[in-house]
Parts: C-alpha cells; structure tokens; sequence
C-alpha cells in the first residue's frame, strides 16, 4: 500500500445551554445540551503506514499516553483488525481545559479519517459506539451539525440553526470535567425536557434558542460551580456581558456570547486583559465531515 494522506479540520464546541437533569447508579450524569461546532479548530495531519506502527506527532497536551487521538486510532484499530498504521501530528488551536472539546473533536476526526485512509467502511453507528467509549462528546463531532444531546451524550437530535456570530474568550484557565461535576454543590435536578417541548427549536431556531436579541435558552448548570472555584471565568463572563448575554462553555474555562455581526464579535474581544486569548468565530451549520457519514 503506498503512503496515502489527509489533511483535516478539528472544529470546536459551544454548549448553548447545559442541564444536568440526574446522576445514574454508576457515577455518570445526565445531560441535556443544545450543541453547536464553530469554525474555530484543530487541524490534524493523518499520514498512512504499512507496518501497523501508531505515531503521534506535533501538538501534545498532557501525557502521550491519555491523548484522545492516539486512542482512538488503537481502538479503530483493533476494531478492525487492521495491520496498517498511521502517524497523526496535530496542530492546536482550540485550548484544553476550555470546554470546547478540543480532544473530542480531534478523537472524532480521528476515526473518520482512519475510517476512510484504511478502507474500512464501518458505519457511522459503529464509529458511534467507538466514540463513546473514548468521551461523552465525541459521538456530538461524529454527527452532522447543531444537536440536542441527551443521555451521557450517546443520544443526539439533529437541530438546524442559522449561522451566527460570537465573540468566544479563553482566561487561560484549565478546568478539571471531573472536578466541577464531582463537586457537592453542583446542582443535578434540572426538569429535563422532552423532544416534544423542542420541536419549536427545529421549526424556528432563531426564536427558540434565543438567538439576539431575546438571549440564550436555558442556562449552565456547571457555571456556577465553576465560577466560584476559577475566578477569571466571572471575569471574563463580565467582560462579555457588556456586549450581550454571557454564558460559560462546557465545563469551562471559555465563555461567549452570540452576537448581531463579525465586527462586533469582534469588538468584544479586543483589549482583553493579559494572558486572555479571544476569537471572532462564527456557528457552523454542518460539520467539516459530516459527509463522510
């Protein structure tokens, strides 16, 4: 087999709204969450190896062994059964700890590339399950676009959303997921909404969201517990907050707001303090792959 290559996008995530509605016997909680890719992302570089040989290049957050990309290639891998290999080497944009998920989204891309570089034709439904077993958000970065996602995230629902603008700020603060849902005073009653209550989301996003200028639906139940242990995330959640309505990503640390246009997405994260990082994104109404699917 001669050395094939791929070149590709690792979008980033906005929880537009995130309700813990329960915790199950084994420790996992129950989500429910409107998510939406941006344009910012990841890029990853897949290059194909005849000798079964794994090789994890580039960018690295933490251990070589934790990383999702590597996972996920050895999980596909023994999936199939496949003698090939590949040496990934990643570019990073998107900041771990933020809530984007950055590692998911690389974990995704992953198995779709290698899913196409070693010509193994597995469905989406199995990616699905491989998915799942590497992170609660990476199936959300196998589906097609904006979804409404349940469960630990295995259950998703196609949403289309219009495209729009937000201004997204990183205080340079990495948030610990295990630390904020472990954490005794984060709220886990939230009423959980049935499909049927969301149907008007699919039917008119813009109203049902709250895009501007009626504000978010919803709320982060993990805002408030992550604010009070990282006090740059109520930082920047101010400094947004007088561009438009705030909210915490994920289980942070990045916050956004979604704003009217690109200039004042813009203008929102100019003159941020220092160590802040700010982007001007915009919402994606379909994932970069979603037609590999």
């Amino acid at each position: 087999m001669s050395r094939l290559y791929l070149g590709l996008p690792a979008p980033a995530k906005l929880n537009l709204f995130l309700h813990v509605t329960g915790r199950r016997d084994d420790g996992y909680h129950e989500l429910q969450s409107l998510m939406v890719p941006i344009s910012l992302a990841d890029t990853i570089d897949f290059e194909s190896r005849d000798d079964g040989r794994i090789v994890r290049n580039g960018d690295l957050v933490g251990p070589v062994e934790a990383d999702l990309c590597l996972r996920a290639a050895r999980l596909l891998q023994a999936t199939a059964g496949t003698a090939f290999g590949v040496e990934i080497a990643v570019q990073k944009r998107i900041p771990a700890g933020s809530g984007m998920g950055g590692g998911s989204s690389d974990a995704a891309t992953t198995l779709l590339a290698l899913n196409r570089l070693w010509n193994l034709r597995l469905p989406r439904e199995r990616l699905a399950a491989l998915a799942l077993q590497l992170g609660a958000d990476v199936p959300f970065f196998l589906g097609r676009g904006a979804a409404f996602v349940e469960g630990i995230g295995e259950r998703l629902t196609e949403v289309v959303l219009p495209r729009q603008h937000a201004a997204v700020i990183w205080p340079q603060v990495h948030v610990s997921t295990a630390e904020i849902f472990s954490a005794p005073e984060l709220t886990r009653s939230t009423k959980a909404l049935r499909i049927a209550d969301f149907s008007a989301l699919r039917d008119n996003a813009a109203r049902d969201v709250g895009m501007p200028p009626q504000g978010l639906f919803g709320g982060n139940d993990l805002e408030p517990v992550a604010r009070r242990r990282y006090p740059p995330i109520g930082a920047a959640l101010d400094h947004l907050a007088r561009h438009g309505q705030a909210r915490m990503t994920g289980s942070g640390s990045a916050v956004f707001a979604l704003l009217p246009s690109r200039e004042e997405a813009q203008q929102a994260v100019e003159m941020l303090p220092p160590g802040w990082t700010g982007w001007a994104v915009e919402t994606l109404e379909e994932l970069p792959l979603a037609a590999w699917l």
